[in-house]
Order: C-alpha cells, then structure tokens, then sequence
C-alpha cells in the first residue's frame, strides 16, 4: 500500500454534478416548513456540506427543524433527486485510467453510503472504487474529516502520510478533512466551490478542466480525437 497511488474522492461537484436534484429535494423541504429559498445559483454554493449543517446554517432552523427537514428531503431525493444527476466529462476515463495503473481509488463523501453507492453503480462507476466511503444515515459519521477517517480505516491505511495519498474535492470541507491527517486535497473548479474558498482552505492546487486533473495525478493524456 505504501508505495502505491491512493486518492479519495469527492462525489457531488467532484465526479456528478448532483445539484439539480439536491436543489429540488432543498426546496422540496423548504416547501414543508413553509420557508422561501434562494435563487439556484446561489442555491448552489451551499452543496457540499452535510445537509444538517446547510439547514442549520442557511437556513436559520433549529437542529430539531433541520432533521424535519432531512426527513422530508429524503422522501423525493431517494425516488426522484438522486438521479437528477450527471456525470462530469472526463472523469469516468481518470478513474479507469488511475485503476489500470494500479491505483487506489475510493469515496470520502458527505452523502450517505447508501446513496453514493446507488448513483455510482447507476452511472456503471461502482466498479472503479475499491471502497465507497461515505456518511452515515443517522449514525454519528456525517462530517469529512469522519467519513476520511472511516475510508482509511477500510483501506488498511494507519500512517496516511506514509501513502502517496490525495484528496480530490470541490469544497473548503473536503481541504480541511483531509489536511487533518496530513493529506493534501487537489480542488476542481467544475464543482460547487470557488478558487478563492479552495485557495483559502490549502488545497495544494486547483484545476479547471480534466485534462489538468490528470496530469497531476500523473495520468497520460488522453489521444486527440478520442
């Protein structure tokens, strides 16, 4: 393990841009508890996080209300939002290409297991990971730096800074989770996040396009006109 390549990777904003759904499902619980949310783009920089956090926090519901709201989010985003969903081009061939060359690859998400497992096997990537790592529908694991700490645990890595191990992720929370066990985050600009909020929170680069992605995770470039 130690002298092979190992990188976690994000889900919503990082590999699907799941925002059409987790949108709707917000607003869906807005609805219920007759609360008014803002418009879509702005909507959109408060995905990432966990959903009890993005309530509390934007929200301004009392965390009692916020799993009311999880409650009701649920309801539609297990039938209809969770595949509400696409996956961002270039990223299926950076995860066949990173298991090819021996990689390791696996989840650090904030979505529930359950979840992220159902939209990765319905978008024929489940079998690119060797562990999908995520949190815990009602159990205490929800927050990153858990959900890192569990996938390095099913890993069998001890000493992540032994491992040539990165964090792939749009968000200032997948930065952070991951610097608390010494493994640094590249950050995608695809995603939910800005440059400045990557920037800000020590991701040791930012990329804009795929084709950056793979150079640095030391991946050959993908032939033109293929």
């Amino acid at each position: 393990m130690t002298n092979s390549q190992v990188v976690l990777f994000d889900l919503d904003g990082t590999i699907t841009d799941s925002a059409p759904g987790i949108i709707a499902c917000i607003r869906y619980a807005l609805d219920d508890m007759g609360l008014e949310g803002p418009d879509d783009e702005t909507m959109r920089s408060f995905l990432g996080p966990p959903l009890v956090d993005t309530f509390i926090n934007h929200f301004g519901v009392t965390p009692a209300e916020s799993k009311q709201m999880i409650a009701k989010y649920r309801e539609r985003y297990h039938d209809i939002g969770e595949y509400e969903n696409s996956v961002y081009p270039g990223l299926p061939e950076i995860l066949a290409d990173l298991c090819a060359q021996g990689a390791t690859v696996a989840t650090a998400t904030s979505k529930p297991t359950a979840s992220a497992t159902r939209i990765l096997t319905h978008f024929k990537l489940d079998g690119y990971f060797k562990f999908i790592g995520g949190a815990e529908m009602h159990g205490p694991r929800q927050h990153k730096a858990d959900v890192i700490a569990h996938t390095l645990e099913e890993l069998g890595i001890a000493d992540p800074t032994s491992s040539k191990i990165h964090m792939v992720g749009d968000r200032s929370h997948d930065v952070l989770g991951a610097k608390s066990f010494g493994i640094a985050t590249i950050g995608v600009l695809w995603g939910y996040g800005s440059h400045a909020e990557l920037a800000e929170a020590g991701a040791i680069a930012i990329v804009d396009d795929p084709a950056r992605l793979r150079a640095l995770l030391g991946l050959e470039p993908i032939p033109h006109g293929v």
